[in-house]
């Protein structure tokens, strides 16, 4: 269907493309009329959006997805390191890969700190795996709080989050726990809540990624990485199969960061799998399918994809 003979459509139909922002969720027909049409993903009621609207949701998203990877071109790794790399595998997934030392899904509640829940989780997916053995988690807290560049619950950015971790590191999430949820950032602490050594973790290096097959060989070789993609109304219902937008959905919601673990192909469709931060009891199980291939919604391009080393 043309955009033109959209246009036209009866008002309800409209509403049933674009739901107003007081709309909930988890309305089972919208659910329903997500899932008439023939696609590659299943829409459902996702018990972590109980009672929640599309503009509750809202506040969730917190990553700038304004910058893009062509301006981060000299913030790359050396092209000599990915060549170097032949055999990129049809499917991989870091949670198998390194079984104990990917952390679990997590819940930023009520809080815009993606942005920092996925840098903290790739730098301490990449500190376990480096060292071949559990390692604390991290806390988002100390970047939620404490980097005064980005902006808490209110949002931040691949890059300067990446910048904290590399000059100034954090703390464990048992040090500095989160209690950001509700939306309201704590003071940055200078002592550890659980009377432990105020001891920061850092990252060695700090790099964009550049490219699909990149990403892989980042993925396979040095664990997750952190990227960032523009939500849409639909992505909110997810629950099963490999995501893309609706062709008719034109303005996002609002930027998402999160953490790829892994690809594969699905009935014909080439995807990432994405850890999200909204819990077990949305999507599947936490983690969600995306296309890969065609930067849906910017999630190969925007942010721009990032990770960096863990310092030894």
């Amino acid at each position: 269907m043309s955009l033109k003979a959209a246009l036209v459509l009866a008002p309800a139909v409209l509403a049933a493309w674009h739901p107003e922002d007081s709309a909930l969720i988890n309305d089972e027909q919208h659910v329903n009329y997500l899932n008439q049409e023939e696609m590659s993903w299943k829409a459902g009621v996702n018990e972590r959006f109980a009672g929640m609207t599309y503009a509750d949701v809202k506040g969730l998203l917190g990553a700038d997805t304004s910058p893009h990877i062509a301006e981060y071109l000299g913030e790359t790794r050396s092209q000599d390191f990915y060549d170097n790399i032949t055999d990129v595998p049809s499917e991989f997934n870091a949670v198998t890969q390194w079984k104990g030392l990917v952390q679990p899904i997590r819940d930023q509640q009520q809080c815009g700190s993606c942005w920092a829940f996925s840098a903290a989780e790739v730098l301490s997916d990449r500190n376990a795996i480096q060292h071949n053995k559990a390692e604390p988690v991290l806390s988002p807290e100390d970047l939620v709080s404490c980097d005064r560049v980005d902006q808490g619950c209110n949002g931040g950015n691949l890059g300067t989050a990446w910048t904290y971790l590399k000059n100034t590191g954090i703390v464990t999430d048992a040090c500095f726990p989160y209690t950001a949820g509700g939306g309201d950032a704590p003071k940055c602490e200078t002592s550890c809540k659980d009377g432990s050594s105020w001891t920061k973790y850092k990252a060695a290096s700090a790099y964009a990624v550049n490219g699909v097959e990149n990403m892989q060989k980042e993925i396979m070789t040095h664990g997750p990485i952190q990227v960032a993609f523009n939500v849409y109304k639909s992505f909110m219902s997810y629950k099963s199969g490999v995501y893309a937008k609706k062709w008719y959905e034109l303005m996002p919601e609002g930027g998402h960061a999160v953490k790829i673990v892994g690809w594969g192909t699905e009935g014909g469709k080439d995807y990432w799998l994405v850890a999200n931060s909204w819990n077990t009891s949305w999507g599947d199980e936490g983690y969600f399918k995306i296309v890969r291939g065609s930067d849906n919604c910017g999630i190969e391009t925007r942010g721009p994809p990032y990770a960096g080393l863990a310092a030894m």
